[in-house]
């Protein structure tokens, strides 16, 4: 006999996203957390990636990304050293990045959490569970077409 499960739920407009930076050769991620996304907001975790891979005038990163709006403005402050490349439109499934969804996903769904700060909390605690197991993640995104890069 099927039955529908039950989940606590509220229904309100809090919204928590996930930025994560994965290096599929790797296994390497990089987790930002934030209540809104934009353009203004994306540059900050941009600019922290860079500083965190050490990119600049001396080490150039290649980092591949979606298109969305916040990616792709005029407005997008582009540290020294990274060097952005899209994917075509409508092509998440080539994104390596977009396989760490399900990964922070999975484990939250059909939680109730009270407020905001209690969901923060947990999925920040669940990002660095992931990044102790770059084993897992690189298995999550290291596709076969992928360049291998150190």
């Amino acid at each position: 006999m099927w039955c529908r499960p039950v989940a606590l739920g509220h229904h309100r407009f809090d919204w928590l996203y996930v930025a994560g930076f994965v290096r599929p050769s790797t296994g390497q991620v990089i987790w930002f957390l934030a209540d809104t996304v934009s353009t203004a907001l994306f540059s900050a975790p941009l600019a922290a990636f860079a500083r965190e891979v050490g990119a600049g005038a001396g080490k150039r990163v290649l980092l591949v990304l979606v298109g969305a709006g916040w990616h792709v403005s005029g407005a997008l402050e582009i540290p020294e050293g990274i060097t952005p490349e899209f994917f075509p439109p409508y092509s998440p499934e080539l994104q390596p990045a977009e396989r760490l969804w399900p990964l922070t996903n999975e484990p939250l769904a059909n939680r109730y959490f009270g407020r905001l700060a209690d969901l923060d909390e947990a999925l920040a605690d669940h990002c660095c569970t992931l990044t102790d197991d770059p084993d897992h993640l690189r298995a999550e995104t290291l596709f076969h077409w992928w360049p291998a890069f150190a």
